[in-house]
Order: C-alpha cells, then sequence, then structure tokens
C-alpha cells in the first residue's frame, strides 16, 4: 500500500514538474523572439525600440493559489486553460507607439497566437497604471508532444515601467491597502509620467525630421537589391577563379581553407 502511495506521489510530482517546465520552455521562445528582434534591430543599424526585456514565471504554490481562487478543478489542463498568466514576459520600450509596434512585430509571427488583449494605455486603471497587455500562445515542442502554452507578455514605456513597479511596492508594502492621500499622489504621477512620454517622443520626431532634412545635402546612398547582391556574388567569384588559375600555375593557391 506504501510503496503504491510512494509510486503515485512520484509520478505526480514528474507531471507537476513537466507542466511548470512547459511554461518555462514558452517563456524562453519568447524572450528569444525578443532578443532576435533587438539584435536586428542592432544588426540593421536602426533605433532600437527594445530598451530591456525581462521574465517571470509563478512558483507552483503560487499557480495552485490563483487556481483555487478561479475555482479551478485539479486538472492540469484545465489550470492551462484558467489560468494564463503562469509565465509572463515584459518588454519595456522607448516611447508609446514604440510599444504598440513591437507589440504587432511579435504576434504577427507565424507560430504567436494572440488570444486577448488589454490596452491600459488608452484606457489606464482607476490606479494610474498603464500598460499593454496581451495574451499569446506558442508551441512548445516536447520530446513526445507539441504543447501550446499561453503566455503573458507586457508592453510599456521605461516612465511607465518605473512608476508600475514603484506602485507594486507601495502596494504591497501597505498590505494591498494604499492610503487615499498617497494613491491620489501616484494618480497625480501617472500623469505626469503620461506627459513626459508624450513631450519625448515630440522631441524624438522632431530630432528625426531635423535629421532627415539635413541628409538631403550628403551623398546620395544607394539601395542594395537582390540584383546588385548577384552582381557582387558573380564578381567576387570571378576574381576568385583568376587567383585560383594563377595559384595553379606556380603550385600555390590562395585560399587556405580550400
Amino acid at each position: 500500500m506504501l510503496g503504491e502511495m510512494l509510486t503515485t506521489a512520484a509520478s505526480m510530482r514528474r507531471h507537476l514538474n513537466r507542466f511548470m517546465a512547459s511554461y518555462e520552455f514558452a517563456m524562453q521562445e519568447v524572450e528569444t523572439k525578443v532578443k532576435i528582434l533587438r539584435q536586428e534591430f542592432e544588426l540593421l543599424n536602426r533605433p532600437n525600440p527594445i530598451e530591456h526585456v525581462s521574465c517571470r514565471l509563478k512558483t507552483l504554490e503560487s499557480v495552485v493559489t490563483k487556481a483555487r481562487q478561479r475555482g479551478c478543478g485539479p486538472s492540469t489542463d484545465e489550470i492551462r486553460r484558467v489560468v494564463q498568466d503562469i509565465a509572463g514576459v515584459r518588454v519595456v520600450c522607448s516611447f508609446v507607439s514604440d510599444v504598440y509596434r513591437v507589440q504587432e512585430m511579435l504576434c504577427s509571427h507565424a507560430d504567436v497566437e494572440l488570444l486577448a488583449i488589454k490596452d491600459y494605455i488608452a484606457h489606464p486603471k482607476p490606479s494610474g497604471y498603464r500598460s499593454l497587455h496581451a495574451i499569446i500562445e506558442v508551441p512548445v515542442f516536447l520530446s513526445d508532444a507539441v504543447i501550446s502554452v499561453p503566455v503573458e507578455m507586457q508592453f510599456r514605456t521605461v516612465a511607465q515601467d518605473f512608476w508600475a513597479c514603484l506602485e507594486h511596492k507601495i502596494f504591497y508594502k501597505y498590505d494591498r491597502e494604499i492610503p487615499a492621500g498617497l494613491s491620489a499622489r501616484l494618480q497625480d504621477a501617472a500623469l505626469t509620467a503620461a506627459h513626459l512620454d508624450a513631450e519625448m517622443e515630440r522631441l524624438s520626431i522632431e530630432i528625426d525630421e531635423f535629421a532627415a532634412s539635413s541628409a538631403t545635402d550628403a551623398p546620395a546612398v544607394h539601395t542594395v537589391t537582390d540584383a546588385s547582391v548577384a552582381s557582387f556574388l558573380e564578381l567576387l567569384a570571378s576574381h576568385r577563379e583568376r587567383g585560383l588559375d594563377a595559384g595553379q600555375a606556380d603550385g600555390t593557391r590562395d585560399d587556405p581553407w580550400d
């Protein structure tokens, strides 16, 4: 009897470990997508809209508590359907326009399914909280199955992130009951942060426009096309063949890696 109980407990533990691991893998998958996007902007020497990215995975205890609060049964399939913020990825952007642009870029991937979106920037919470939330689903390829796993994504500006982090600390410091006077000051601070976001974006646009007008006197930059790339490769191959012919004539080779 005891042996059967231990076997059942071990099997349940493996099942729960696999359940939580699927969220960690999904979180890593989304984080990689964001990092690739950042690196692409850097590689192309384009203004990078992503300041930084962070991830958070709930503990199993926290998942169980939230599942009970929502009336979930013991089935992990039901928990996966109801509790959709077990894995979280936060993307902090430079400007409000970047928030929407980056969200659209990531959610347009063929293997990403957008399940839900809540725009707390256009419609802030009463506390003053601003952020763009999206629940997405990504495939996780395990050894014997492909599982679709939900991930909560938060897109916000630097100013919105600073405000939200401070509000979070105050919220728990006062045991979820923030004094009315402090709450009003937080709301004012949220408005100040929103005005700062708007002003900084206007300044950025003006700087870009000035740079564009100044570039009219600069030498023309030739656009790279598939045809120009093909011509370059053809020219490179021609030089290489001539080098090899010369090398064969005197018994040498021009490429030590061949």
